[in-house]
């Protein structure tokens, strides 16, 4: 590109680790290497099953001992989803979430001391300016690098009262208020109001600062590329990778011990599943998003006690390529992992690898054999099958139909509460900024802002999702999340019916939140839990036959 075709932008635009550093407030599996065997609590070396780090990594409740990430008991206040997609229309305030929020502190979130040394400051500094500079890019003083792919028509008149409203909205430097203002313009077409925004933006979101401005960086980042057309390309740059050389856990193993969304969703689908299979004999376990495997620990461990002897398991993993830069390989580390732990457990096992994409899967693919009692699993799956709105097939439907003529003993189903398959552009950036607020105010509460690893989880686990949400469109945005509600109807539909969560599993998950902060919520409805954090639903789960 030449100079002389470039639009400048005012002279307050920052880049973001020009801000100081403030003080401090992801895939998982027990780690791995690369042959497929467990790594040992300390040393991470052995190619064997440690037993105790074994028995340690099998207790989802005891898990977080071995990190070195441990749910803390807070006495701040408590729940994971969004209850419906707000109108194109609605404005967008500056709400504090916490009881205590002041203007000191913003977002409600602990006040920490920073414990890292000199040098690993500046080794966080410089993390900070290279996942800056790897989402701006080397030349990103302005927004005007993305108006190429949609040049401002200079003669277009200038709407003076637009202006003002905008110029009142940046006086008052609330940045919800400005991010939304920034979306509404970028979804409008409005590049001249969206790059004068954008300049502000940028001096007020840091990735290294409150939870607003750790999301507001990403959501910032999200709408500039919407506006380049590079949303996609992001998307698959920021996997959610397993960490190498010294870095002992993955990212998402941090976020899957620091909260307990993933941990609710495993332990609520294995209650409804251990019950439904009940005196079975044969169980195959249809699992449509395997990742790492890691739901089957503790279903495995209730098996083995069950009376009268565990009986023959049979699972059939399916995932795509994606999981394999959390896993560090394909799909047959992940039957070595369970067939390590069912050998331990004196456990009949046979593990079944599908390399693929869940929405293509067809009946002969699943090998069904008669006399075998099936359990699907759909966790945090469903919401990338593409429907009608997306092209000719509606693979969400057919994929229903599909499990629902292996007569199934139970469907377990764990998603995001969240409604922004079809919603329009403006009232899916306001939904995105609401749920995601709660999910950053969540981390806050445990990670403390200073650690230097919480960036990495927060960008390789979070922000990818948010890319996709905010800057993708057609069959790009594969991050298409829709309410129980809507599941509700489908599975009907599909000649299903609701099967209600055991009391037992619901007090599983209640002594599973003590860990953790009391802002976390859990209410039943109709049959099915939602977790929450204070407000806001996040993550349901519910079971059908």
């Amino acid at each position: 590109m030449q100079e002389s075709s470039r639009k400048k932008v005012p002279n307050q635009s920052h880049r973001f680790y020009e801000q100081p550093p403030q003080e401090p407030g992801s895939c998982y599996w027990p780690p791995m290497n690369h042959e497929g065997g467990l790594y040992s609590d300390d040393v991470f070396e052995q190619n064997h099953l440690p037993s105790e780090a074994f028995k340690q990594y099998c207790n989802l409740e005891s898990s977080s001992g071995t990190s070195g990430y441990p749910p803390q008991n807070s006495s701040s206040t408590a729940s994971f989803t969004s209850n419906g997609s707000p109108s194109s229309h609605q404005e967008c305030h500056s709400y504090p979430l916490d009881p205590y929020y002041s203007p000191d502190n913003n977002c409600g979130s602990p006040v920490s001391r920073s414990c890292l040394t000199d040098d690993a400051a500046d080794d966080l500094r410089h993390k900070i300016r290279e996942l800056e500079t790897a989402m701006l890019g080397p030349d990103a003083d302005g927004f005007d690098i993305y108006l190429v792919a949609n040049p401002v028509d200079p003669v277009l008149p200038v709407q003076e009262a637009g202006w003002k409203d905008v110029a009142e909205i940046m006086t008052r430097k609330d940045l919800k208020e400005m991010l939304c203002a920034c979306a509404r313009a970028i979804g409008e077409n409005d590049m001249l109001t969206g790059e004068w925004l954008v300049s502000e933006l940028r001096g007020m979101v840091s990735v290294s600062g409150e939870p607003i401005q750790r999301l507001g960086a990403y959501l910032l980042e999200a709408l500039i590329a919407r506006t380049a057309s590079s949303g996609n390309s992001i998307y698959k740059a920021l996997r959610c990778k397993e960490p190498i050389g010294t870095e002992m856990l993955s990212y998402m193993h941090i976020l899957y011990e620091i909260c307990p969304y993933f941990k609710f969703g495993y332990l609520s689908a294995n209650g409804a599943i251990a019950e439904a299979i009940k005196g079975e004999n044969r169980v195959h376990i249809i699992d449509f998003q395997i990742a790492q495997g890691n739901q089957w620990i503790t279903l495995m461990q209730a098996l083995a006690n069950r009376p009268g002897g565990p009986p023959k398991v049979t699972i059939t993993g399916i995932d795509d390529s994606a999981s394999t830069f959390a896993r560090g390989g394909g799909l047959e580390i992940v039957g070595k992992r369970l067939s390590l732990l069912a050998e331990s457990l004196m456990v009949p096992f046979e593990f079944r690898g599908i390399a693929g994409s869940a929405s293509e899967i067809q009946p002969e693919d699943l090998k069904v054999q008669p006399g075998e009692a099936i359990a699907v699993s759909f966790t945090l799956v469903l919401h990338h099958m593409p429907d009608e709105s997306v092209g000719s097939q509606n693979h969400r439907d057919r994929i229903l139909r599909l499990v629902k003529s292996l007569s199934p003993k139970v469907v377990t189903v764990v998603e995001l509460e969240s409604n922004n398959n079809t919603a329009p552009f403006y009232s899916r950036f306001l939904q995105t900024l609401k749920y995601y607020t709660a999910i950053f105010e969540s981390i806050d509460v445990t990670l403390p802002r200073d650690h230097k690893e919480r960036i990495n989880v927060e960008q390789h686990c979070l922000a990818r999702d948010i890319v996709n949400i905010v800057a993708c469109e057609g069959a790009e945005r594969v991050e298409r999340h829709e309410l129980l509600g809507k599941w509700r109807s489908r599975f009907l539909m599909a000649g299903f019916k609701p099967h209600p969560l055991s009391p037992f599993v619901n007090a599983t998950i209640e002594a599973l939140l003590k860990n953790y902060s009391d802002k976390y919520t859990l209410e039943e409805r109709d049959g099915a839990l939602y977790l929450g954090w204070l407000n806001q639903n996040l993550v349901t789960s519910s079971a059908w036959i």
